[in-house]
């Protein structure tokens, strides 16, 4: 077991910002509207650097899966299953499936991962609109950029699992690498109650990150989840669940179903 604390400065990172998601934000589908605003970002955060940073902890861990959930240093996560089959793979998938059982006999590993972005890209810029703004949407690229290279460090040195890897950034964008980095909130890992058992694991208050009451995260431009080395590891959401489930996971997680409904709102029939 390893875990690594690693701050980037914003300059490192640039590199690894993908901008596609930059012009969502700001609803920009010209292309020289597109230009015009990524040259200004780019003045900003190079004003930026030096002056904030990016912080990140992952730790790699020896792990196996136990039907539904993971085993990661002796706690338990459970997992959601899909309840309609995947329309690509036309199985019912879980994060679990990519994890050794622990009935084989033998250990698989797992990366458990937070980024952060300073605090002060969030806050130090209220007197400014149009900056508070434009600080706010860098400081999420910035983020999701740490977590980009974060997982790169993981894949090439740090767990070693595709150390001859060569992707361009435009390829690790496609997700052309080897394995999966499932973040919680998303579709296959939806209930943000997740960070407390990963805050449990990495100890997130170390690199600045909070938790509210119903598991997000404070900064908001803030990304948690796994890292899967699983040659045939893909995204998929789980999707809508029923009342079954809900209680089993319910019961898995130690939470009453009552909040447990609260936090998987969006995925109850």
């Amino acid at each position: 077991m390893a875990r690594h604390i690693i701050n980037y400065e914003i300059g490192e990172l640039v590199p690894y910002i993908n901008w596609s998601y930059f012009y969502f934000a700001w609803q920009l589908c010209d292309r020289d509207e597109q230009a015009r605003v990524r040259k200004e970002a780019e003045l900003v955060l190079k004003e930026l650097d030096g002056h904030y940073r990016v912080h990140s902890v992952v730790l790699i861990s020896d792990a196996v899966s136990d039907g539904d959930d993971i085993i990661v240093n002796g706690v338990r996560i459970p997992m959601l299953r899909q309840q309609q089959p995947d329309g690509t793979t036309g199985c019912c998938m879980c994060l679990a499936d990519f994890v050794r059982p622990a009935s084989s006999g033998k250990q698989d590993r797992i990366g458990v991962f937070a980024v952060t972005a300073d605090i002060g890209l969030e806050k130090d810029f209220e007197h400014d609109a149009y900056m508070k703004m434009m600080t706010q949407l860098l400081a999420d690229r910035l983020a999701e950029a740490g977590a980009e290279k974060l997982h790169e460090q993981v894949r090439k040195r740090l767990w070693g699992y595709a150390p001859d890897e060569h992707l361009t950034m435009q390829e690790m964008h496609a997700e052309r690498f080897t394995g999966i980095r499932p973040a919680v909130g998303y579709p296959s890992l939806p209930d943000t109650g997740i960070n407390f058992v990963i805050s449990d694991l990495i100890a997130m208050s170390e690199i600045g990150i909070r938790l509210t009451g119903s598991g997000a995260m404070k900064p908001h431009a803030s990304v948690s989840g796994f890292m899967l080395a699983h040659p045939a590891a893909s995204y998929f959401s789980v999707g809508k669940i029923g009342e079954d489930q809900l209680r089993d996971y319910s019961k898995r997680r130690g939470v009453p179903v009552n909040v447990m409904r609260k936090y998987l709102a969006v995925n109850l029939y």
